[in-house]
């Protein structure tokens, strides 16, 4: 069974797809940018702060689904610069302690808003 997962507490979609969409125990989250769910302003101050904004939407997704970080187990990340690895890296450490999820992570030629990071996720309850 398909269930759309939908909460206020991350960016609305900005085309055709949602935020989330759940197949029985498996949770496929949309890549999500930095905009602030609050006022639907992006937030690139620097990449630190857009990462972490990306990681508190999926948060806030992950939660509306009863799901939480510990429950991924396979993560895309898009940067428009590979040089801004480090720091996304960084951030992203901060919500997984053990057990991490596998991963990929890809320098694209642009983003949707022109973003500098874009992150989707795959979570499944076991």
């Amino acid at each position: 069974m398909k269930k759309i997962i939908k909460t206020s507490n991350a960016p609305a979609p900005i085309g055709p797809y949602s935020q989330a969409v759940q197949v029985d125990n498996t949770l496929y989250v949309s890549g999500q940018i930095a905009i602030n769910p609050a006022d639907g302003q992006l937030v690139q101050i620097n990449i630190i702060r857009e990462t972490n904004q990306v990681m508190e939407n999926i948060s806030a997704i992950l939660k509306e689904a009863g799901f939480q970080f510990s429950d991924i187990v396979k993560t895309t990340i898009f940067l428009k610069d590979m040089q801004n690895f480090a720091h996304v890296n960084e951030v992203y450490g901060q919500y997984f302690t053990d057990n991490f999820p596998a991963r990929e992570t890809v320098e694209v030629s642009v983003l949707p808003k022109n973003v500098n990071v874009e992150i989707s996720v795959i979570a499944v309850k076991a």
